[in-house]
């Protein structure tokens, strides 16, 4: 559980809030491990890769290992603004993700989240002169999540239809942090 910092009733119901839609959008990620990452260079070109994130916990943060010398983080350090999105088409489940980005060597942080199986990209571990982190602070989410089963997209279909209304097949939800 976690424990709240603000020293007033107001205060502690906005970081309760906050930690809910945190919660909301850690629930609908789940299990999707693999977002991509949507930078800009110095001209404004769009780039985006696939990008491994760990589990997001009640700071809302979201981060990802990769290499100082990479293009990703040169982007980032020119422009901080990054989207990820996240999709489980199996499901029909998409989440895009705006934020802000900056990159960090912290190494409690890198002991934390550190696997051997990072090794792979980062030869000499942890400890990798080339490895840091990139640490984003979503400022907007927005997902789509449609049943996944033929079943209840039909009873959608006609309760929607008897009634009236149009067809809206799942949900969509903005998210403001």
């Amino acid at each position: 559980m976690t424990k709240l910092t603000a020293t007033t009733v107001k205060g502690q119901l906005e970081e309760i809030e906050f930690i809910k839609k945190v919660r909301e959008l850690s629930d609908k990620i789940g299990h999707i491990k693999i977002a991509m990452l949507t930078t800009s260079d110095a001209a404004g070109k769009l780039e985006s890769r696939p990008m491994y994130t760990f589990e997001i916990e009640d700071d809302g943060l979201i981060w990802m290992f990769a290499s100082k010398d990479s293009r990703k983080v040169s982007n980032i350090e020119a422009n901080p603004q990054v989207v990820l999105n996240y999709s489980q088409p199996d499901t029909d489940l998409y989440i895009t993700v705006n934020g802000m980005a900056t990159v960090t060597t912290d190494p409690v942080k890198i002991e934390q989240l550190w696997s051997d199986r990072y090794q792979v990209w980062f030869p000499y571990g942890k400890t990798d002169p080339n490895l840091c982190l990139l640490k984003i602070v979503p400022e907007e989410a927005e997902y789509w999540d449609t049943p996944d089963l033929l079943v209840s997209q039909i009873i959608s279909l006609v309760k929607n239809t008897l009634a009236g209304r149009p067809h809206v097949e799942g949900e969509n939800k903005k998210i403001e942090f």
